[in-house]
């Protein structure tokens, strides 16, 4: 009887955090941002995936995302699909990159496996930049939401209960997979490459497999965020979103489930509120520099990589499960 107890209890875990979650625009939280947060955690957590399980680092993980936030944004705007055709639309293109991605990638390993998904990032990012139906620098504007099954996805609240929706679904995909023999497969690669290979896995197709889930994934974390926003642009597709993904996972913890989404919601928070904490600071302290605090948000998060790299080098959750006794 302890051991399905055992079993069950992250379950349970993992369901309160989620209702805590819908109940958060009743406690006041702007659902925009909430769901904001949610497509990055997804984001971050696809993300994990490929790093965090299967030891494969991606420098180019943003291509995806913009990807399917292009292809998302076309289908529902300009060929006025469906809302749940339009999402899987940006979800299927994405998985196709990521195939192409990791089939020539996955000929390497360690550093020059970085290098080539970030050189076939950029090529995508400049074919984004001058692809007629991505609006250029301007970007694909006033994507509309549709309905779902009837529910019109123009109210935010309403909206809001079916992102919560999809990022459930993704990220009790993302645990099913982690937990599957599957999942041990890759743990195993990750951890010893060649043990795995002496056992007669095909390693490279677990790989493609890994990269191409963690692709799609990603794709319907940036198909959502279209759909939440209105928009998709090449920040979307850029670089520096996947140095972003990366810090993510790192500040929360790799190769945990809920570290990517604690990682997405202090950088994030960062990004829309650290003008508002400055304010605060100058207000308390006096200091008129704090005013300009929400100009400097990348100082404040390479601040922050700095201190999770020499004092939290397992992440916010990493840490947490290293200290606490009966996890460890």
């Amino acid at each position: 009887m302890p051991a399905p107890t055992a079993g069950r209890s992250p379950l349970l875990g993992y369901a309160a955090l989620f209702a805590v979650v819908a109940a958060l625009p009743f406690l006041g939280a702007y659902p925009i941002f909430v769901m904001k947060v949610m497509c990055y955690a997804l984001f971050a957590c696809a993300f994990n995936l490929l790093i965090g399980f299967t030891g494969l680092l991606s420098f180019g993980h943003a291509a995806f995302l913009g990807a399917a936030a292009y292809a998302a944004g076309h289908a529902l705007k300009v060929w006025g699909l469906p809302m749940p055709l339009g999402v899987l639309f940006g979800v299927l293109m994405a998985a196709l990159a990521g195939a192409a991605f990791g089939w020539l990638a996955i000929r390497r390993s360690g550093i020059y496996f970085s290098m080539i998904t970030l050189a076939l990032a950029q090529m995508l990012f400049f074919f984004f930049l001058q692809a007629p139906f991505t609006g250029g620098e301007d970007g694909l504007q006033s994507v509309p939401r549709g309905t779902l099954l009837g529910l019109d996805l123009s109210s935010d609240l309403t909206l809001y209960y079916v992102v919560l929706g999809i990022f459930a679904l993704g990220f009790w995909l993302i645990y099913r997979t982690v937990h599957s023999p599957f999942g041990q497969v890759l743990t195993s690669i990750r951890e010893n490459e060649a043990r795995a290979i002496s056992l007669g896995y095909d390693v490279d197709r677990f790989k493609l497999v890994a990269f191409v889930l963690s692709a799609g994934l990603a794709g319907l974390a940036g198909a959502t965020k279209t759909l939440v926003l209105g928009f998709a642009t090449l920040t979307d597709a850029v670089w520096t979103t996947s140095g972003a993904v990366i810090l993510m996972t790192l500040v929360g913890g790799m190769g945990t489930m809920l570290g990517p989404i604690v990682g997405a919601l202090i950088i994030i928070a960062l990004e829309n509120k650290i003008g508002d904490f400055g304010k605060a600071l100058a207000d308390l302290t006096g200091v008129a520099w704090f005013n300009g605090l929400g100009e400097s948000v990348s100082l404040v998060t390479g601040l922050i990589f700095i201190v999770c790299v020499l004092a939290f080098r397992r992440g916010v959750v990493g840490e947490i499960l290293h200290r606490w006794p009966g996890r460890r």
